[in-house]
């Protein structure tokens, strides 16, 4: 196996791909305002197994499309669908967030949790802009500093990992420089972290190694796994994921 699909083993199990909550989710919903209202047209883009569509489709009046590029996390993603019931309002798409086949101000709402940092954050909210209808909702979390000064050790890895890592109001001035009107903000808790993310990882970890054979490229994603876990543990105080909802303004 090459890393890519060493990865997608250890996580296609897991309800979530990284830190985040139901509701978290729900709490966004609420702060869109979207909430109520009828035949809305929504994608979670980079949407992993699902879980953050899955409440999307519990609590809107919406199709929404699923967007991911590894199949095996959509075709979960559609067996969970079909087993809550949403099978109607969950459609999946196999594409690139980068190269996003919708057509021009046909969305009402996009969502991303945990997932635009494969774009960069700026490049995402850009060029996702384009598909929202004017008054649109974009919906992303992304890796957030919760202190203007923080541990040497912490800055030199997130630097390194995601350059683009930056406190809330940074993220916010991109947001309106690219034609969004900011509605809220909030970080993510250590419960999203631990009980949701990490803890489950943790959990699988021993057989996930015993699959692959104890191979070196397994242990080496296993050993960078717990390294982004210790550094969490201690520096929690200092980062997060920021949770932003903000409304396109204009054409």
């Amino acid at each position: 196996m090459d890393d890519l699909e060493l990865l997608i083993d250890l996580h296609l199990e897991a309800d979530r791909q990284g830190p985040s909550g139901n509701d978290e989710t729900r709490f966004s919903v609420l702060l869109s305002g979207l909430k109520g209202m009828k035949d809305l047209k929504v994608a979670d883009i980079g949407c992993g197994t699902g879980a953050s569509t899955l409440v999307l489709a519990e609590e809107l009046d919406a199709n929404v499309t699923a967007v991911d590029f590894l199949p095996p996390f959509l075709e979960r993603l559609k067996v969970t669908a079909e087993s809550k019931g949403l099978a109607e309002p969950v459609s999946t798409l196999e594409a690139s967030m980068e190269t996003l086949p919708f057509e021009e101000q046909s969305l009402d709402a996009i969502w991303s949790e945990g997932a635009i940092y494969n774009m960069g954050f700026e490049n995402g909210v850009k060029a996702w802009r384009r598909f929202l209808k004017p008054g649109g909702i974009l919906a992303v979390s992304e890796l957030t500093w919760l202190t203007n000064e923080r541990p040497k050790e912490l800055e030199q890895y997130w630097m390194q990992e995601y350059s683009e890592v930056a406190l809330a109001s940074e993220k916010l001035a991109i947001l309106e420089k690219n034609g969004y009107s900011a509605i809220g903000y909030f970080p993510l808790s250590k419960r999203c972290w631990l009980e949701n993310y990490y803890h489950p990882m943790q959990a699988r970890f021993t057989e996930f190694l015993s699959r692959n054979d104890n191979s070196e490229p397994a242990q080496a994603i296993v050993a960078a796994e717990k390294q982004e876990i210790s550094l969490y543990e201690r520096f929690s105080a200092f980062f997060s994921y920021g949770y932003y909802v903000a409304k396109k303004v204009s054409n």
